[in-house]
C-alpha cells in the first residue's frame, strides 16, 4: 500500500510539473504571438513624419523673382521685342535693320510725313544753326512714303551705323560724307547726286506740296525702297555682333526714378532765343503729360505734327547727348564727336536722370547711356528722342517744372 501510494504520488508529481511546463510554454507562445503588435502602432507614425514637411518645401520654392527689365528675345505668336523700343513687333520688321531716314526740321518742311513711326528720332544741328532730324524706322511696310528727305552729314552716318540702319537720304554727299557713305560694308540708299557713287533712284519720288520749295517735296518711296534694297544686294538680316542700343523696363514694369528731379518741361536749347548752338532757330521743347506718360513735341511755339496721322508727335523717352562740336570752314559745315564718351541726360516718367554716353566699340556699335553710379540707365518702352547737343552750349539745356 505503502509503494503504491509512493507510486501514484511520484506520478503525480510528474503529471503537475508536466502540466506546469504546458502552461509555460503556452504563456510565452502568445508572448512571442503578441510582439509585432508595437510595431503596427510605430508605422502610422513614420506616415505623419514624411507627409507633414512636404508641402512646406514646395511653398518655399515657388515664389520667383519678377524680372524687371527684357532679357533675351523669345517670339510669341508671330512677335517678338523690338531692340528700339521694347514694345512686341511683328518678328520680321523687329529681327531685321532698320532703315535711317534725313528729314529736314525747318519750318519750310514742316509737317513732315510718317515721323510718328519712327522707334528713334536722332535731331542735331546743322549749319545755319537750325536742326535737321534722322528716323529710325522698323515699322514702315503699309506706308506710301516717309518725308520730305534731305542730304546727310557724317556725324548722322556714323549714328545710323550704330543701329545697323539702311542710311536713306537725298542730297549732295559732299563735303566730308563721300568717303564715309560710299565704303563697301556700309548700307545706303541714295538718289543719284554729287557723290553717290551707287544711287537708287527708284526709291524716291517727288510729291506735289503747294506753296513749298522743290527740296521739300522728294520723298522716301517704300516700295522702291524694298527694290533697290534688293538690287543692291544688301542684307536685312541683323549681324550677329548686334548690339542694342537700350536698356528696356520688362512688360507691366515702369523705370520710375522717383528719386530723382522731376521735370514736366524740356528745352535742348533754353527757353530764350539767345542760344546760337542750333536749337535757337525755332525753340523746340517737349512736355511731359503725366496721364499717358508720353512726351510731347513742339517747335517753334507750335505742336509738331506728322501729316500721316494729324497728331501730335510723342516719344516714351527723351535724350540728351553731349558732343564736342566744331565749325569745319566758312559754309558753316559742323563736326561732333560722336564715339568715346561724354555727359548725357535721360528724360523718362516725368524725371531726370543724369549720367554718360559710352561708345568705344567702333562704328557698329551704339551710344549706351549709364547713370551717375555707372550702371546702365532702363528706359521704358517706347519711342526715344535723342537730342544731339552741342556741348559747348551746354548751358543754355534747361528743364523743371513749370
Amino acid at each position: 500500500m505503502k509503494s503504491t501510494g509512493k507510486r501514484t504520488g511520484k506520478i503525480s508529481l510528474i503529471i503537475c510539473m508536466f502540466c506546469m511546463l504546458m502552461l509555460f510554454a503556452a504563456a510565452c507562445g502568445k508572448e512571442e504571438e503578441a510582439a509585432p503588435a508595437p510595431q503596427l502602432e510605430i508605422e502610422p507614425i513614420k506616415q505623419q513624419e514624411e507627409e507633414e514637411p512636404e508641402p512646406e518645401v514646395e511653398e518655399e520654392e515657388e515664389p520667383e523673382s519678377e524680372e524687371t527689365t527684357i532679357g533675351e528675345r523669345e517670339e510669341v505668336d508671330g512677335k517678338i521685342q523690338s531692340y528700339l523700343t521694347g514694345q512686341w513687333t511683328k518678328t520680321e520688321q523687329a529681327t531685321r535693320r532698320p532703315i535711317a531716314v534725313m528729314i529736314p526740321n525747318n519750318t519750310p518742311a514742316l509737317p513732315q510725313y510718317g515721323l510718328s513711326r519712327a522707334a528713334i528720332i536722332y535731331e542735331a544741328p546743322v549749319e545755319g544753326r537750325i536742326t535737321r532730324l534722322m528716323g529710325v524706322f522698323e515699322d514702315f511696310d503699309d506706308l506710301e512714303r516717309i518725308g520730305p528727305v534731305r542730304s546727310s552729314r557724317d556725324y548722322y552716318v556714323y549714328q545710323a551705323m550704330g543701329y545697323e540702319a539702311i542710311y536713306c537720304n537725298w542730297g549732295l554727299a559732299v563735303p566730308y560724307v563721300e568717303e564715309l557713305i560710299n565704303r563697301p560694308n556700309y548700307y545706303n540708299v541714295s538718289a543719284a547726286v554729287v557723290g553717290i557713287h551707287n544711287p537708287a533712284d527708284e526709291a524716291f519720288g517727288r510729291v506735289a506740296r503747294p506753296g513749298k520749295a522743290t527740296e521739300f517735296t522728294g520723298y522716301l518711296m517704300i516700295d522702291g525702297l524694298f527694290d533697290a534694297v534688293e538690287r543692291l544686294g544688301y542684307d536685312w538680316n541683323y549681324d550677329d555682333k548686334y548690339v542694342p542700343p537700350f536698356l528696356f523696363a520688362a512688360d507691366n514694369v515702369r523705370a520710375e526714378y522717383e528719386d530723382k528731379e522731376a521735370a514736366s518741361f524740356v528745352y535742348p536749347g533754353g527757353k530764350s532765343s539767345n542760344n546760337s548752338g542750333g536749337y535757337g532757330a525755332y525753340h523746340p521743347y517737349f512736355e511731359y503729360h503725366e496721364d499717358d506718360q508720353l512726351y510731347y513735341r513742339y517747335q517753334d511755339g507750335k505742336k509738331q505734327i506728322d501729316e500721316l496721322t494729324g497728331n501730335q508727335l510723342t516719344v516714351s523717352n527723351v535724350v540728351f547727348q553731349y558732343c564736342h562740336g566744331e565749325v569745319r570752314d566758312a559754309h558753316d559745315y559742323l563736326a561732333f564727336g560722336v564715339h568715346g564718351d561724354g555727359d548725357a541726360i535721360v528724360f523718362t516718367n516725368g524725371r531726370v536722370i543724369k549720367g554718360t554716353w559710352k561708345r568705344f566699340d567702333g562704328d557698329f556699335t551704339p551710344p549706351k547711356f549709364y547713370d551717375e553710379n555707372d550702371e546702365e540707365i532702363v528706359f521704358n518702352q517706347g519711342s526715344t528722342w535723342i537730342c544731339n547737343i552741342w556741348d559747348e552750349y551746354g548751358e543754355f539745356v534747361e528743364y523743371g517744372q513749370e
